[in-house]
């Protein structure tokens, strides 16, 4: 592994209070994308994902459900998230669960470090916390949202508004006030701790506004990690779940190989999260990483939410949909490439079926899919199916107007694709099909065919079309591996999955003369909105 460089990049560990959403799902398809291009540039990528199944809340699902136990309740919802990232074409190369038994290694070793380190204190807590954000409040935190909603009566929290509950117990406390000028140093050394930059703002904000002590053990309930040196005292959900990053690349583990894997894996290269719980990631986080002596994770990228025209999902509307149900209606890759292309990361998303469709047809039906259909009908059609060799003479007089475009396109898509700008990205190799679509036109094949004297010309421009599917098929293997895969297979080409310097891989001129090339069925069928059965099952 050390010949490669690595990259780690790591969803949140979903709560199994409810089974995987559309936001769920985004989340992961952006980790997926990006672990996807960063093994097609050479790196040795390890792409983490699981369950966070500790905790309050998830001891309340379980009992809501009628389970016995939360444990049950757990492994009942584990195949929903393995079945859903198999069926959207998810390449995670690991799945933690905090129940597994490295977890609660990891988590007791933890618990060690940080009684010697010195920012662990044992005490009493009182005051407010949210079962559903599994978040605490002070006093002056609660009273203050509550005089901002103008709430009268049961106190609301400040995150969600949803009832709060008082706590009184026995509780070990984490130092978080110790770490505040050490957080707001680590923002200014590396501006691009937090990103996009607005998220940095809010962060530093938060910072800026006074750190206090974390209460990181509870007494009240014991669905959860034990204290090792205090076993009444189960860890506060989040002390335990951030650890997941470290544990999946061996920390704790007493062996050569556990230390050699977390050498090369940590720090972690991307944490990508949701915009609700990047305080946990760009606070807490960093904090129990300092006491601990470890070194922070590169960079968290908080995205927005999901809306639907500002209204809430509901699935006579067609916005309330499952992520199957719209893989049986678009199919798996333009799921995929309309999440990954048309939500801008970062913000808040306002998604639709309308859209989608339109997104659909305009950029999968008539541009790439069109474009593949015309051009391998055409190569079956006048060059009994083969890549055409090209003579010299026609390759210097057919003009190429793809050229320019595929010369710079690399370092464009790499500038979007290294900022998790997935929609510049996507439209930079839109650009260059569309390009082709009108260089198709403007170059006429079937006159061309019609006269011996243009046959090298028609050989040079069935040529050019062919490598400019082969080049865009490569660029969209991150977003539509399943497409990308087939197109190669259509060229006669390798596994596209394969490709470990893209740069290299999409030089003009490397689609081989006299590959046999498939003609196959549309790939992406137009669709029309009025036959889309919203409510079919």
């Amino acid at each position: 592994m050390a010949d490669k460089p690595s990259f780690f990049i790591t969803t949140p560990i979903y709560y199994v209070n409810a089974a995987p959403h559309l936001g769920t799902a985004y989340c992961t398809m952006l980790c997926d994308v990006q672990a996807r291009y960063r093994r097609a540039v050479g790196y040795d990528v390890k792409f983490l994902t699981g369950m966070d199944e500790h905790g309050e809340k998830v001891a309340e699902a379980a009992q809501q459900h009628g389970f016995a136990t939360p444990q049950e309740w757990c492994d009942s919802q584990a195949p929903l998230f393995k079945d859903l990232w198999q069926k959207l074409e998810i390449s995670n190369d690991d799945f933690i669960r905090t129940t597994e038994p490295r977890q609660n290694h990891a988590v007791q070793y933890l618990w060690e470090r940080m009684r010697e380190s010195g920012y662990l204190y044992k005490g009493s807590y009182d005051g407010w916390y949210c079962v559903p954000e599994e978040t605490y409040f002070t006093e002056n935190q609660v009273k203050k949202s509550d005089e901002e909603r103008g709430t009268k009566g049961e106190h609301l929290c400040p995150d969600c508004g949803r009832p709060l509950e008082r706590v009184q117990e026995e509780s070990y406390f984490f130092k978080l006030s110790a770490f505040q000028d050490k957080l707001l140093a680590l923002y200014d050394e590396r501006p691009d701790f937090v990103q996009p930059a607005f998220r940095m703002n809010e962060v530093r904000s938060f910072v800026e506004g006074g750190l206090t002590d974390l209460s990181v053990s509870r007494t009240s309930f014991d669905w959860g990690i034990k204290v090792p040196f205090d076993e009444k005292h189960v860890t506060y959900v989040w002390f335990d779940a951030l650890l997941n990053y470290m544990t999946s690349v061996g920390y704790g583990v007493d062996s050569d190989e556990a230390r050699a894997e977390l050498a090369y894996r940590w720090p972690a290269q991307y944490h990508v999260v949701g915009k609700d719980i990047i305080r946990f990631h760009c606070v807490i986080w960093p904090a129990m990483l300092m006491a601990a002596g470890l070194p922070i994770t590169h960079t968290v990228f908080g995205h927005g939410f999901l809306l639907t025209k500002g209204e809430k999902m509901s699935k006579s509307k067609g916005n309330g949909m499952k992520p199957a149900d719209l893989v049986k209606i678009f199919g798996v890759d333009a799921y995929r490439y309309y999440f990954m292309s048309d939500v801008q990361f970062g913000h808040d998303g306002n998604i639709s079926m309308e859209r989608m469709v339109q997104v659909y047809n305009a950029d999968l039906a008539n541009t790439w899919g069109n474009l593949c259909s015309r051009v391998f009908n055409m190569t079956n059609k006048y060059f009994d199916g083969k890549v055409p060799p090209v003579p010299a003479d026609a390759a210097e007089c057919v003009a190429n107007p793809m050229l320019p475009i595929v010369e710079q396109l690399y370092v464009k898509y790499d500038a979007c694709m290294s900022q998790v700008d997935f929609t510049g990205a996507a439209a930079a190799v839109q650009e260059l099909a569309g390009r082709v679509n009108l260089y198709v036109e403007e170059s006429a094949p079937w006159n061309l065919a019609k006269k011996e004297e243009t046959q090298g010309d028609l050989a040079a421009v069935i040529y050019n079309a062919l490598e400019a599917i082969r080049i865009i098929a490569l660029y969209m293997a991150p977003f539509m591996p399943n497409t990308s895969a087939e197109v190669f297979r259509r060229l006669s080409l390798g596994d596209v999955e394969a490709v470990t310097d893209i740069e290299a891989a999409t030089a003009w001129g490397k689609l081989p003369a006299g590959n046999t090339v498939t003609v196959g069925d549309p790939l992406f069928p137009r669709l029309n909105m009025d036959e889309i059965d919203l409510d079919a099952e």
